[in-house]
């Protein structure tokens, strides 16, 4: 009998083990790819072949987006505005801010799906992603620099040279390979696992609620899914939206002595000097928009609400106010607070909290690496 007792107790634990042992060798879950087009988004728009992004490439941009060596005196880097936790924007700063505390004209943009989007900048100044970064590098707002000083400073550390070796095969370091790499860490930052997301693509157990299908019908009935269209919420154009004429007093330096001037910024006009193009701003992708207060170009409003509240009854007669905001017996669109409330429940379907978390992407400990 306690031979038999003995024999089960046994036979028992070689099967607990073996359990155990399954557990400990079940294969490890596959790495997500760098860089990947979502099922439900339409074909890129950036030449990805001519830049793919390999895992050397991706460690390099990451490392000179999180580095304070591409600002003059290496205390801005590219992410102390654009931070992870709000979409890669600067939380609840209207504008960015650079160097010796020096304000910018412009609230800093969220960065993400940047694979899709034909111009940069609030103004479009920026025709490619490759080329967008020379912008806040070289304003003197920003990071008041110069690309060949910058690439000067990075030749000086073997932890760069030996970077760009294994991102391009030889320790050679200059603008085009710098900017290639911001390019590839940035074309990673891909959304699209929100909410909206999942029930778009029918995954099992993902309903919107009343509320969200509502706010999605209003959405489209009001007019909003007309310039924030597709799968990137934006239909890549510039428009004028009727906002109150946005002056700052600017601050420049003229031998070392201040002096103040009156910036009045008319958006896609600074570019083109086109006289349409006067106050037309870049339309943003509303992804992650309740994660990344404030909004507008100036940063002028704090929270969702206030955005509608505006669209409903605080728009103003400005030049080129695009026609859309005409199409009622008043400007703008007319909205109850009952709409505005499921609208905004429908906005935050596209909160995206596996990006916002995805660790690949935030900057870890003992960074820069040089």
């Amino acid at each position: 009998m306690k031979q038999l007792i003995f024999a089960t107790i046994l036979l028992l634990g070689l099967q607990s083990c073996k359990k155990n042992n399954t557990t400990d060798t079940e294969p490890a879950p596959e790495p997500q790819p760098l860089f990947s087009i979502p099922s439900n988004f339409p074909k890129p728009i950036y030449p990805i072949d001519s830049n793919p992004v390999t895992q050397a490439g991706f460690d390099l941009g990451k490392n000179l987006f999180y580095d304070g060596i591409l600002s003059r005196d290496s205390t801005i880097a590219c992410g102390e505005c654009h931070r992870q936790t709000y979409a890669f924007s600067h939380h609840m700063h209207d504008l960015s801010h650079g160097i010796e505390g020096r304000i910018g004209l412009r609230n800093a943009q969220p960065l993400q799906n940047l694979a899709w989007r034909e111009r940069f900048q609030w103004d479009g100044k920026a025709a490619t992603l490759d080329t967008q970064p020379i912008l806040p590098i070289e304003h003197p707002d920003e990071m008041d620099d110069k690309l060949d000083n910058v690439v000067a400073k990075l030749s000086k550390h073997q932890g760069y040279k030996n970077m760009f070796k294994a991102a391009f095969g030889t320790e050679q370091i200059n603008a085009e390979r710098m900017l290639k790499a911001l390019s590839q860490f940035m074309l990673s930052l891909v959304s699209a696992n929100a909410k909206y997301d999942k029930y778009q693509r029918k995954e099992a157990g993902v309903n919107l609620t009343a509320d969200e299908l509502e706010g999605m019908s209003l959405f489209e009935s009001k007019g909003c899914k007309s310039c924030h269209a597709g799968q990137l919420f934006s239909d890549e154009s510039f428009r004028s939206l009727g906002l109150s004429r946005f002056e700052r007093t600017k601050v420049d330096y003229l031998d070392g002595k201040p002096v103040l001037s009156i910036v009045v910024d008319e958006g896609r006009y600074r570019v083109t000097g086109i006289d349409t193009d006067r106050f037309r701003f870049k339309v943003p992708s509303l992804r992650n928009v309740a994660a990344s207060p404030p909004y507008m170009h100036d940063g002028r409003f704090a929270k969702l609400q206030e955005v509608l509240d505006f669209y409903d009854a605080g728009m103003q007669e400005v030049p080129n106010l695009d026609p859309i905001f005409r199409k009622n017996a008043r400007l703008g669109i007319p909205m109850s607070a009952e709409e505005k409330r499921k609208i905004i429940a429908f906005l935050n379907t596209l909160t995206d909290e596996t990006f916002l978390k995805d660790k690949r992407f935030a900057e870890p400990d003992g960074f820069p690496v040089r």
